[in-house]
This record gives C-alpha cells, structure tokens and sequence, in this order.
C-alpha cells in the first residue's frame, strides 16, 4: 500500500490531498483576482487619457489627470458631502452602537432579545425596503415626532446613515465583547476606582481597537452607499455615488478615477496605521 509524502509535522499527504490543495490554493487566487480586477482597473484608468466624454477605453497613459485633480467641482463638492455626511455618521453611530453593544452584553434586562433582533433587521432587510421604508418616514408627517415633515436632503441622508451605522458598530462590538473578561472591572473597583474611573481607564481602553473597527466600517459603508441615499437624498443634494451614477449618462471623466484612487489610498494609509498601532501597542503590553 502507498503512503503519501510525509511533512516535518508527523503529518501524510496523499496524492489526492496534494491536488486538493492545489485546486483550493488556485480557487483562493481565483477569487482574490475577481475582487481586486475592478480596483486595479480604476486605478489603471485614473492614468488614462481619453478621446472623448467617457472613460472606458484605454487609449494612452497621461498624468495630466492627476496634476488637477478636482478640475471637476460637481464631484468635488458631492465627494465632500460624502465625506461630511459619513463623518457625522460615524462619530454618532460610533457612540451609539458602543453604548448598545455593552448594554447587550454586559447586563441582561427585559426586552433584550428584541433589542438583538432590531440591531439585525437593517443588516438582513434589503437595501430598497429599507430606503423606500425611510423615505415613507420623513414625508408623512404622522409617522415623525411633532407631526414634522422633513424636506429631503443633508439631514435625511446623515440620519438614515446613523440608523444602519449603529446596527454595524453594535454587532461588531458585540462580537469583541464576548471574549472581554468583566472580572478586571470588578477588580479596579475593589482597588477604589468608581464605575466612571473604571470604563474610562481599563474598559474602553481594552475596547478600543474593536470601536476603531467599527467606527472604519461605518465611514466605509456611509460614505459607498447608494440605494438608501436614493431615496432620501431629495433633488438638490448629491453624494459621491449618487453624482457618479447621474454623471455617467452624459460623461464618466478620469477625474471620477482620479478621486476614487484618492479614496482608496486613504483607506489603506488609514487601515495600515491601524495595524501598525495595534501591533506597537500589543508589544508594550507584552502580548507579542
């Protein structure tokens, strides 16, 4: 009888576990090739210079585009109402959601199972429903405190974004806190420290990487949403996908490239000092 290879482990590959790794190996690159083929796309075409309004064609590289930037105001101004309206998302969303997910995790009291299930409504209802639901909302005046008809626009779009912001901090935080061990708690307020005291020098330091998650995550999807700032956003405010989308009808120029690789740079600047961060600081707590 044949025995497969053996490894330094002690471990024996036989020849079908060999292809079978293979094939997943190749199936990973596969898949890791189908979702970054459109970022690298965008940023190959920000070097493009095109012949006429659209920017789907390579024709020659150029760095005219990128030596003016925000030649286009229309996005321009809409990228900053994206980047206005996600910010105040976050920050809100952020302390909202962190609140919620320690009250869930931390105490048990009535109605908390209905709680959860609130927190994953907008996480698994569909992104149409849930636009069509907000737009229902904020233009029948019975259904809003005081009776208040809201006009579409900015304030629509930032609180339809903290509604499902939450939800997405919550959950992640939640999933963090599971591991916390509340004992350290109960230690720091046997050595005299108030709950105050407490929270703000051994829980929300502990903590904090995962709010840091949560709160990147909410920036992300506020500022990539489309469907629900739809149908709230009225006909005189446009955020970066919603100028994107009208735009493209009459002309997609290399400035929308341009500004999404800006995008994109910024992201990874921000996650890779994220993970420097973290590493820095789990070698002076001693974890590595």
């Amino acid at each position: 009888m044949r025995r497969g290879r053996g490894h330094g482990d002690g471990t024996v590959t036989s020849p079908a576990g060999r292809v079978g790794r293979v094939l997943v190996n190749l199936a990973a690159a596969g898949g890791l090739v189908y979702l970054f083929l459109p970022i690298f796309v965008i940023v190959l075409f920000s070097f493009n210079k095109p012949k006429g309004k659209f920017n789907a064609v390579w024709q020659e590289f150029t760095l005219e585009n990128w030596a003016d930037p925000f030649k286009n105001r229309p996005l321009v101004d809409a990228l900053y109402v994206s980047l206005r309206v996600a910010l105040i998302s976050m920050v809100v969303a952020t302390v909202l959601g962190t609140f919620v997910a320690l009250a869930l995790v931390r105490y048990r009291f009535r109605g908390g199972q209905i709680t959860n299930l609130l927190l994953v409504l907008p996480l698994t209802a569909p992104e149409i429903l849930l636009g069509a639901s907000l737009l229902t909302l904020f233009l029948e005046p019975h259904l809003v405190l005081a009776n208040r008809q809201f006009t579409l626009g900015f304030t629509t779009i930032v609180i339809a974004h903290i509604m499902f912001c939450v939800s997405y901090v919550a959950m992640t935080l939640k999933a963090r806190l599971r591991g916390f061990d509340w004992t350290l708690e109960d230690a720091a307020m046997d050595l005299g420290a108030g709950p105050i005291r407490t929270f703000l020098r051994v829980t929300l330091p502990l903590i904090t990487p995962g709010i840091l998650a949560a709160a990147l995550l909410s920036f992300a999807l506020s500022i990539d949403d489309f469907i629900i700032t739809y149908f709230v956003a009225g006909p005189d405010v446009k955020t970066f996908p919603l100028q994107i989308f009208g735009q493209s009808r009459t002309a997609t120029p290399p400035q929308i490239n341009v500004l999404a690789t800006m995008i994109l740079v910024g992201s990874v600047a921000v996650l890779a000092a994220g993970t420097w961060w973290g590493r820095r600081r789990a070698r002076r707590l001693g974890l590595r």
